[in-house]
């Protein structure tokens, strides 16, 4: 397991740089993580995706898929797409501090 520098904190993270130790995470490491992926500022609807996001995955054990996240969370898929442009998945899972979706290329 590898680690990266946070904010002054060691992060454990995997090859492609998410997190493998969702404990490690806390709401101000978010915004630096979204600032790394190109989002410049995380709205109220954000953090809806973002807590929905680190709920589901300590109920579930893995990270929601946008199928899930729209059912659940009430967030239609085409908004996480304007919250999280291109990449939605992975972009919601790496500034929640979570593993990358399974499906995720």
């Amino acid at each position: 397991m590898t680690t990266t520098l946070i904010a002054g904190r060691e992060i454990h993270v995997d090859e492609e740089g998410f997190m493998t130790v969702p404990a490690e995470w806390t709401e101000d490491l978010a915004p630096l993580l979204a600032k790394q992926v190109g989002i410049d500022e995380l709205t109220p609807d954000h953090w809806v995706v973002i807590r929905f996001l680190r709920s589901d995955f300590a109920a579930e054990g893995e990270t929601a898929t946008l199928r899930r996240i729209s059912t659940n969370a009430g967030v239609p898929t085409k908004r996480l797409f304007e919250l999280f442009p291109q990449k939605p998945g992975k972009k919601m899972a790496y500034v929640a501090g979570l593993p990358k979706p399974k499906g995720c290329i």
